[in-house]
């Protein structure tokens, strides 16, 4: 959300990080695996510490900090990055999705909106 700062960037804090749309995407394993896989990543070379999480649906929430010397700030963008390009690629190439086109086409557009 806009107007949110992370000051202690090495502190515990509790984030939400929700999908635009409120489209219920972790319906399926093949998506919340990319969020498993990328915890794990970010864990192993971005200095995430990721103390608990859950995933809904359609958003997730984690109790993380930081190694010191890396930026929450900055994880957390580069996930949401990373995350949001994987699912819709996913999206787009998975043979069994049913999700219309038009609604990958809608991610991007609300994307895109200014808060």
């Amino acid at each position: 959300m806009a107007g949110y700062q992370i000051v202690n960037q090495n502190g515990l804090h509790f984030l939400t990080f929700t999908i635009v749309g409120w489209v219920d995407v972790f319906t399926r394993k093949i998506y919340r695996d990319i969020i498993i896989e990328s915890f794990i990543y970010y864990k192993e070379h971005k200095g995430l510490r990721l103390h608990a999480y859950v995933i809904i649906s359609h958003h997730i929430h984690i109790i993380a900090s930081t190694v010191e010397g890396f930026n929450l700030s900055e994880l957390v963008r580069d996930f949401k990055r990373y995350t949001s390009r994987k699912i819709i690629k996913t999206i787009i190439e998975e043979p069994g999705e049913s999700r219309p086109i038009s609604e990958v086409r809608n991610f991007r557009e609300l994307r895109l909106k200014p808060n």
